[in-house]
């Protein structure tokens, strides 16, 4: 493919398309490719070659191809984008006159990969050029996808192996990598549903499985529903291929801050194994009680913390280390009555200078509200009366 003619290239692509192979079809179509390095294939006008081989609509898909390879080659990336998103477009038109069949779905795979990432680079593009909206290719993109999906989902026969539903969850996993990029989680729901509801749950790739868990495990750790999200994020866990260990790694950013809302402490053995030592000290932190060592770790670690996204996920866990340190100090008195005083005392020595009584107050209300604490608030006599059984619950969601 280094140097083969164009009038070659197309006759190839013919073959494919008779021959319904769809493994060479996605190499002439990909442009992650080396065919694309091939100087014969850059055509800036190259309808004519193709409507001399090609039936409609692959002449104009190919063509697009084609002006998407001469625009790379251009370093023209919002071009690159444009002709991208024409072909996805005729793509789809093509793949839904095949009534009974979904051979192409490897090709749609590979054409809506492009089509992100071509969008993702326009984006960045335009950005150092001071054009158009953050997140605007990216986003037309995402309407594109949504066409391919209902092509999808439309899809009634009964047999799975010839259902052109066996595309949906990988089209759906694409629209989540746009949607959390250009935050905007709430697109995410009625993909969920279709998917959740589905008869064919099981039959999606494991490796497909894996990354629609991930995702949406992470959407239920922005939304609170801690328990849902260590559900999701453990599967994706446990069914991530054995060496993968970069996306294990990208996993247990979100799991482990989950797993600590729900009082399950990470090993230092496991921290280390996945290069997440940052989250050493604030599980230490938090099962000590140690409200200054997790202030200083979250202004320590802050950037990685902000980039991966789960800066004010971690920042819940105060709550939870101040249960921690309040068990301490209900311990070393030795009694159910405990006066205010005493918590302001430890709070200011963990740092907390301009801690008062009221907001010590509100503290432990929160506390005893989330059923960290059992027992009532004493205004009258500035005292916290705890239960004299299980006082400090086992921490849960």
């Amino acid at each position: 493919m280094a140097h083969i003619s164009l009038n070659s290239y197309l006759r190839k692509v013919d073959s494919a398309i008779q021959y319904k192979d769809s493994d060479i079809l996605v190499e002439l179509l990909s442009n992650r490719d080396p065919h694309v390095c091939n100087v014969n294939l850059r055509k800036n006008d190259p309808e004519s070659h193709c409507e001399e081989i090609l039936e409609p609509p692959y002449d104009k898909i190919v063509a697009a191809h084609l002006k998407c390879i001469w625009s790379c080659n251009n370093q023209d990336l919002v071009a690159c984008y444009g002709f991208q998103s024409l072909l996805v477009h005729e793509f789809n038109k093509a793949f839904q006159t095949h009534k009974e069949e979904n051979w192409a779905l490897p090709v749609l795979y590979a054409i809506t990969l492009d089509l992100r990432l071509f969008a993702t680079a326009a984006d960045s593009e335009m950005q150092k050029m001071g054009k158009g909206k953050p997140g605007e290719k990216l986003e037309k993109a995402a309407e594109t996808l949504m066409q391919c999906f209902r092509t999808c989902a439309s899809d009634t026969r009964p047999p799975w192996t010839d259902s052109k539903k066996q595309g949906m969850l990988y089209l759906v996993n694409q629209l989540f990598k746009i949607y959390f990029k250009i935050n905007k989680l709430h697109l995410c729901k009625p993909l969920i549903r279709a998917i959740d509801s589905s008869m064919h749950q099981d039959k999606y790739s494991i490796a497909q499985r894996v990354t629609y868990k991930y995702y949406v495990g992470r959407k239920a750790m922005f939304e609170g529903d801690f328990k849902s999200a260590e559900e999701y994020l453990t599967f994706a866990l446990h069914h991530c291929h054995h060496a993968s260990q970069q996306n294990k790694r990208l996993i247990l950013i979100y799991l482990l801050p989950v797993k600590m809302l729900l009082g399950q402490m990470p090993k230092n053995d496991l921290l280390h194994k996945y290069d997440l030592t940052q989250f050493i000290d604030i599980a230490k932190a938090v099962r000590i009680g140690n409200l200054m060592l997790l202030t200083k770790t979250l202004d320590k670690h802050e950037d990685f913390f902000i980039k991966s996204g789960v800066y004010l996920i971690l920042e819940k866990l105060k709550i939870i280390t101040y249960r921690n340190l309040f068990k301490k100090v209900s311990l070393i008195m030795n009694t159910h009555q405990l006066p205010v005083d005493a918590f302001v005392s430890a709070l200011k020595w963990m740092g907390e200078a301009d801690v008062d009584d009221d907001e010590v107050e509100c503290i432990l209300a929160n506390l005893i509200f989330q059923n960290r604490i059992k027992g009532y608030i004493s205004h009258q006599h500035k005292k916290l009366v705890i239960s004299k059984q299980n006082a400090f619950p086992v921490l849960s969601a």
